[in-house]
Parts: C-alpha cells; sequence; structure tokens
C-alpha cells in the first residue's frame, strides 16, 4: 500500500477550512485545530482505549493522525464526570492557547464542543457516535446525544 502524503495534507487542509468555517472562525486555521485536537485529546483521556480504537477506525487518516498524535494510553483515566470538568480538560489539552481560544467562560467551550460532535458524523457513523456516548458518565451523554441525529 502507497502512502499519499500529499493527499492527506490536502483533505486536512480542505476539512481545517470548512470545520473553521463551521465554528466561525473564517480562515483562521490554526485555532480550528488547536480547537479540534484538544476536544478529541480529552475525549480519548475520558473513553476506554477499545472505544477510541472503534472511533479512529471510522476517521480518515488525517483526523487519525490528529487523535493519536502525542497518545500514551493510561491504566487510570482522569474522573470527569460533568460538562464543566470536561471543558477544563479540553482547556488543559490546549495549553497556554486555552484563554485565547476558549476564554473565560465555558459556554464558547461548550459551543465549540457541540459543533465538534455534529461536524464529525460526517465521518463517523450513528452506532459509533452511540457507543461513545454510552461510555460516558451520565452529565456528559448530552454532548454527544444532542447531537446524534445531524
Amino acid at each position: 500500500m502507497a502512502l499519499n502524503f500529499n493527499q492527506y495534507a490536502t483533505e486536512g487542509n480542505t476539512f481545517l477550512k470548512d470545520y473553521a468555517k463551521q465554528l466561525g472562525f473564517g480562515n483562521d486555521t490554526e485555532k480550528a485545530g488547536r480547537i479540534f485536537v484538544s476536544i478529541m485529546h480529552a475525549l480519548r483521556e475520558i473513553i476506554p482505549v477499545e472505544e477510541s480504537l472503534q472511533f479512529i477506525a471510522q476517521l480518515p487518516m488525517f483526523l487519525k493522525a490528529a487523535y493519536v498524535n502525542g497518545w500514551t494510553i493510561k491504566k487510570k483515566k482522569p474522573k470527569i464526570k460533568r460538562m464543566d470538568e470536561f471543558v477544563e480538560l479540553v482547556k488543559e489539552m490546549d495549553g497556554v492557547a486555552a484563554i485565547n481560544d476558549y476564554g473565560y467562560e465555558n459556554d464558547l467551550a461548550e459551543k465549540y464542543i457541540d459543533l465538534t460532535f455534529i461536524y464529525l458524523r460526517k465521518y463517523v457513523s450513528l452506532g459509533e457516535m452511540e457507543d461513545i456516548r454510552g461510555s460516558l458518565p451520565k452529565d456528559l451523554k448530552s454532548m454527544i446525544y444532542s447531537n446524534l441525529m445531524f
């Protein structure tokens, strides 16, 4: 199997441009990329490894790379049970850029999380989204449930 890195780069750039527009960033693909990666990295921290593997199996290569970049599988998952805790984890994954990307309030981060899961339906089956939802704590299920039918 030959790898076509130019194709992956083109598809990744197309994704970022469209995703940035969905988030209302115009052409700011760097900010869009940071937000996407921080949400995906926070998700992988709280769902079981098996579920992560099933999830990324459906993603195109350029999104798989973003999801697994820097991934260290830990036996102990962080105790994230509420949306505000998940938002804090997302911001932590964004590092020093978090204050510029998400601001001080959680409302903007929650909006980006919702839009990200809606956007992921282009790539991930309804069944897999339901599986991810099933692996989340009760108070986090809504971040996927409200977006499943899109």
